[in-house]
């Protein structure tokens, strides 16, 4: 006796005593005589296959449910339910061993009929009117067309009427906003919610301050990403006493849900998700420009609120009392202002905050660098070259992310002294035009411009991505790909395929604009950090008495960056270390702080 038929006989032998447990006997499995004879010479499957193991699971049951009697429809094809799949026969169909053993091939023909028929009725439900354009939209374009062009994660609207067109009004009749759709207000206010679990340090400075009311009185004009971290730093600052108007200092990051839920609750929020240019300052200008509306204090993230107000608004600039600003951009625009003897009211240089240098650009970046390009390329770090283009804190923390992914990662840098920080890390330090060629990623963070012009963007390689982790989009040269030869290639939101005549193509990200924020989310937690720094300078200039600041930048005091830091502790169930009198006297430190001198950064 063949083995095949020992096989057979055995496999035979074993589904007959399954199916005598699964199934109740007064099911009758039917097959034709001449199917039975054809089918006793071809081979059975041994008898180890997952639908024998799911088969003995279920005799094990304590409950055996009783199936149905097939129809008579049904009892001319095996029962998918008692059957098992074997390998495709030399014909191209395919096999199914029945509840007695025996082996039926299922036809082809049947098969393929009732997949076409439910791809034709899922292709016809799809191509409403509206659908077809959502189809259309959803296939590679060219983003010549719109260069924006961009929707939000959370945003199925098919809507593409401008917000600008659009009138809008919240539950309570109020209208002095500007956003994508109101209707998904309660989308953004659970995003909230969920926020405020991860931002301890501001809750917890909400509730202490909001019976004092230290902001009462505040008009606050914001210039900000719009999330759901900056919507807990707004409604924080309402608590406090402020009013605020706000609009966003980035085309691509504003979270439109969150944006809503804002608007709902009252405040008069400018800003959606895929802005044009004029739609940016236009949301800026109305913020600025109400009447009888005087704001008194500016909260800004790189410099444009604060830039707009003084050219356009120069009577109103001089009455401000102060101005905070939080990234590397705006501050380098506040001190060139204050150099020039231009900058009439004192500000805040955040940026460089220890609170801010040492966790939001480090750890955020170092997380944030890798969520936003895997959900805009799915590419694969190990292995890849990349090389990140300053090893400030952002390029520390992105450098750092990749070399734990297995990138070999190459560092340029202007300052020797950043440089030899990337050295002794262990990365490269090259220049760009040494491995422009070879790399995969090619990465910016120097708040600086032309970091990557249009002679590197030639040399690089096919398929090479680029993007940018600073807060300006001055880094890449984009403009410099807007050109005829060139052709655009909108690939999916925030990414751009542009191809060059040869064939080549490279990947660009956001357009050259903030990666993080634009393609992905950032950690909460860090967000609490900065959020809470910003809250308390604000508090700290706005209360100030006349003549402690004066026209000037200024850094946030050291005492307010260890308060800061104390807040965010009982978090991690940190228990800090008190110094004794004896220790205090030593350092020449106070026991309760500050213990590192206003020039430790």
């Amino acid at each position: 006796m063949s083995v095949q038929v020992v096989a057979a006989k055995m496999a035979e032998v074993e589904l007959k005593d399954i199916n005598s447990k699964i199934l109740p006997a007064a099911m009758p499995v039917v097959q034709k005589q001449e199917e039975k004879s054809a089918v006793k010479s071809q081979t059975a499957v041994p008898s180890t296959s997952p639908a024998v193991s799911a088969a003995a699971k279920v005799a094990a049951a304590p409950e055996e449910p009783t199936l149905p009697t097939p129809s008579p429809n049904l009892m001319k094809m095996p029962q998918a339910s008692v059957l098992k799949r074997t390998e495709p026969q030399h014909n191209g169909g395919e096999a199914f061993i029945n509840p007695d053993g025996t082996v039926t091939e299922a036809p082809k023909t049947v098969k393929k009929q009732i997949q076409f028929a439910d791809q034709k009725q899922e292709f016809n439900k799809r191509t409403t009117k509206i659908g077809r354009r959502s189809l259309s939209r959803s296939i590679s374009q060219s983003s010549t067309d719109s260069y924006s062009s961009a929707a939000s994660y959370t945003d199925s609207s098919d809507d593409e009427t401008s917000p600008r067109d659009k009138q809008q009004k919240n539950s309570k009749g109020n209208g002095d906003f500007c956003i994508k759709n109101i209707k998904q207000a309660d989308f953004g206010r659970r995003e909230i919610e969920i926020a405020e679990q991860e931002m301890p340090a501001l809750m917890a400075l909400r509730k202490r301050a909001q019976g004092e009311k230290p902001l009462a009185g505040a008009k606050i004009v914001g210039c900000t990403h719009i999330t759901a971290q900056t919507a807990v730093l707004m409604e924080t600052l309402a608590a406090l006493g402020a009013q605020c108007r706000w609009a966003a200092c980035n085309i691509y990051s504003t979270q439109n849900e969150v944006a809503a839920a804002l608007a709902e609750g009252g405040f008069a929020v400018f800003a959606w998700k895929g802005e044009s240019e004029d739609d940016f300052w236009w949301c800026i200008d109305r913020c600025v420009n109400v009447e009888g509306w005087q704001p008194n204090m500016i909260l800004d993230d790189g410099g444009d609120l604060t830039h707009w107000i003084y050219k356009k608004y120069p009577n109103m600039f001089k009455k401000i009392k102060g101005i905070v600003e939080e990234s590397v951009t705006g501050v380098h625009r506040l001190y060139q202002l204050s150099k020039a003897g231009k900058l009439c009211v004192p500000a805040m240089n955040v940026n460089d905050s220890v609170t801010k240098q040492k966790f939001d650009n480090l750890y955020c970046c170092r997380e944030s660098i890798l969520d936003g390009l895997k959900r805009t390329t799915d590419v694969m770090f190990g292995g890849k070259q990349v090389v990140v283009c300053g090893y400030g804190e952002v390029g520390k923390g992105c450098s750092a992310a990749l070399k734990a992914m297995g990138s070999i990662v190459y560092v340029t840098e202007i300052d020797p002294i950043c440089a030899l920080q990337a050295c002794m890390d262990g990365f490269r330090l090259v220049k760009l035009n040494e491995v422009i060629r070879q790399v995969d990623i090619v990465i910016t963070c120097t708040g600086n411009k032309n970091v990557v012009v249009r002679e590197y963007l030639d040399r690089m390689k096919n398929g090479c991505i680029v993007c940018n982790m600073g807060h300006s989009n001055t880094e890449i040269d984009v403009a410099s790909l807007r050109t005829p030869e060139l052709t655009w290639e909108r690939v999916r939101s925030q990414v751009d395929h542009v191809i060059w005549p040869d064939g080549k193509r490279i990947v660009l990200l956001a357009e050259g604009r903030l990666l993080n924020l634009s393609c992905s989310t950032v950690p909460t937690f860090v967000l609490s950090i900065t959020a809470t720094t910003q809250a308390l300078a604000l508090i700290e200039l706005y209360n100030a008495p006349e003549g402690r600041y004066k026209q000037d930048v200024y850094l946030l005091p050291k005492k307010m960056d260890e308060y800061v830091a104390s807040l965010h502790l009982p978090t991690f169930d940190a228990h800090l270390t008190e110094l004794t009198d004896e220790q205090a006297k030593y350092l020449g430190l106070n026991k309760n702080g500050p213990f590192k001198p206003n020039y430790y950064r």
